[in-house]
Order: C-alpha cells, then sequence, then structure tokens
C-alpha cells in the first residue's frame, strides 16, 4: 500500500455506533435525549452558580468549570455523530478532524486536572477549615483554573500536532465515530512509535501528577474525617467528598482505558463502549452526582427559574 502525504485534502470516513439499520433511529432518540439532559443539567448548574451569591464560593467556582467541560466535551462529537446518523454521510474533513480531536483532548485533559484541583479544594475545606477563606482566596481560584485550562491547551497541542505529523492511507477510515488519538493511530500507515511513547510520557507525568495530587488529598481527607467527634460533620463530609470521589472514579477510569495503552491493543468495538461512557453518559451523570441534590443547589435552581418566570 503506497503512503499518501496529502492527508490535508482528504476527508476521512467514520464509522457508525452501530451497523445495524433497525437501531440507528432508537440510538439517534436515545443519545439526543443524553445529550439534551447533559446541556440541560449543565446548564442549569451554570445558571444558579451565577445568580446566586450564596454560591460565590471557591467549591462552586470549580463545579462551575466542571459543568462547562461537560457542556463542550460532548458537543465536540455528539453533533457530528447525529448528523451521520440522518444523513448518512460519514465523512469529516482533515481540518474537521483536526478541531474535533484538538477540543476533545484540550476538554478531557483540563477536566482530569481540574479535578484534582478540586480534591485540593476539598482538603483545605476539610483538614484546614480556620484557614480555608485566607488559603482559597478568589485570585487563587482564579490561577488554579486558569493553570488547568493552559495545562490542557499545551497538552492538546502536543498530541494534535504529533498524530497529524502521521500519514494516513486509504481507504482513510477511522474506527470510531468521532476523531480521536488511538483509532487514527490504528489508521496509520507510517511509524507511530513517537505520539505514543509521547501519549504515554505526557500522560505519566500530568495525568498521573494530576492523580497524585488527587490521591494524597483523600488520604489527609479521609484521615481527618474518621478523627471527627460529630456524627453529623462526617455524614456532611463524607457526602461531599463522596460525590466528587465518584466523578473522579468514572472519568479516570474510562480515560485511562482510552489512552494509557499502546495501539496494538486497540480495540474498536471496546473502545467505542468505553468512550461513549467519558464523552457522554459522564458528562449528562456530574450534575446529577455532584450538585443537583445539593440542597443549595436546588434552592437556587428554584429561585433563578421563579425570577425568570417573573
Amino acid at each position: 500500500m503506497q503512503k499518501d502525504n496529502t492527508t490535508a485534502a482528504k476527508d476521512f470516513d467514520l464509522t457508525e455506533l452501530s451497523d445495524l439499520p433497525e437501531v440507528r433511529i432508537a440510538l439517534f432518540v436515545v443519545i439526543l435525549l443524553t445529550y439534551l439532559i447533559t446541556l440541560a443539567g449543565n446548564g442549569s448548574i451554570l445558571m444558579a452558580i451565577a445568580t446566586d451569591s450564596h454560591l460565590q464560593t471557591p467549591m462552586y467556582f470549580f463545579i462551575s468549570s466542571l459543568s462547562f467541560l461537560d457542556v463542550l466535551c460532548p458537543t465536540v462529537t455528539v453533533p457530528k455523530m447525529l448528523q451521520v446518523f440522518l444523513s448518512e454521510d460519514k465523512t469529516i474533513s482533515f481540518v474537521g478532524c483536526v478541531l474535533q480531536l484538538f477540543f476533545l483532548i484540550y476538554a478531557v485533559g483540563t477536566e482530569i486536572f481540574l479535578l484534582s484541583v478540586m480534591a485540593y479544594d476539598r482538603y483545605v475545606a476539610i483538614c484546614s477549615p480556620l484557614h480555608y477563606t485566607n488559603i482559597m482566596t478568589k485570585r487563587l481560584c482564579v490561577q488554579l483554573t486558569a493553570g488547568t485550562w493552559l495545562t490542557g491547551f499545551i497538552n492538546s497541542m502536543i498530541h494534535t500536532s504529533l498524530t497529524f505529523t502521521l500519514s494516513f492511507c486509504e481507504p482513510y477510515k477511522i474506527n470510531q465515530y468521532y476523531c480521536d488519538i488511538p483509532p487514527l493511530m490504528a489508521a496509520s500507515c507510517s511509524s507511530t512509535y513517537l505520539p505514543e511513547l509521547v501519549l504515554l510520557l505526557v500522560a505519566g507525568i500530568l495525568g498521573g501528577g494530576a492523580f497524585l495530587v488527587t490521591l494524597i488529598s483523600y488520604v489527609y481527607i479521609i484521615s481527618t474525617i474518621l478523627r471527627m467527634r460529630s456524627a453529623e460533620g462526617r455524614r456532611k463530609a463524607f457526602s461531599t467528598c463522596g460525590s466528587h470521589l465518584t466523578v473522579v472514579f468514572l472519568f479516570y477510569g474510562t480515560t485511562i482505558a482510552t489512552y494509557v495503552r499502546p495501539t496494538s491493543s486497540y480495540s474498536p468495538k471496546q473502545d467505542r463502549i468505553v468512550s461513549m461512557l467519558y464523552g457522554i453518559v459522564t458528562p449528562m451523570l456530574n450534575p446529577m452526582i455532584y450538585s443537583l441534590r445539593n440542597k443549595d443547589v436546588k434552592r437556587a435552581l428554584v429561585k433563578a427559574f421563579c425570577l425568570k418566570r417573573f
């Protein structure tokens, strides 16, 4: 097979989520509803935090960033997937593929770093409650959030540029319903050694560092909670931290399963299921896990909707 270095002039063919025509409409409806619920849930949280002065705290500042990322991540992939279902046109342009990969890795990477910042915030709140307001100032919160977005941007630039230095051969088919690193590497007809090595190194350094911050924070948090004398205090602390840990396990587990492994172990069918979890399902569940069962958020939402209606 002859190598083709003029990939920029070519379109890629995406793979549908299912090859069975009889379930296409059902999948379209399910994914559309999931996406709409994601937009509604995360949009409601953003509105509640923006309109209620009681939610202008560091924790909710970070949650608003998480909600924005949970809107961005599926928005990068789902509209194109729905368009494929409706039109049966499975092609995506080279530029479209580059942009889709860039923003997907940007959102995923930034969320990983943001979750570690949120773990540190909970560590300060539970382990040093008297110094919390002095430590977690508005300036520090902005700096930490900006740092996660900047790190996510650099991380995405590295992976996107390395991925698209590869040569791709006909039929330019990607065994995934969107452009992602593993299926693009699998579709390449040139050596993927350098991009794979960089992916593993960056994942090990940046992702491992973020995970280590989260792990150490929770070792101290759980130790502090277990020493609390008040049963009500322990319950509230475990409730807040339990929500964050659930989000961490969902997101870290699925992203590690997708990116931290060699291309030789790539399985298209398995990856479609895993990518559905972190790309579509997790952003929908995060508001329900983290915020919508919170009394303060519920009160803020009722207030915001009542004011809007008035």
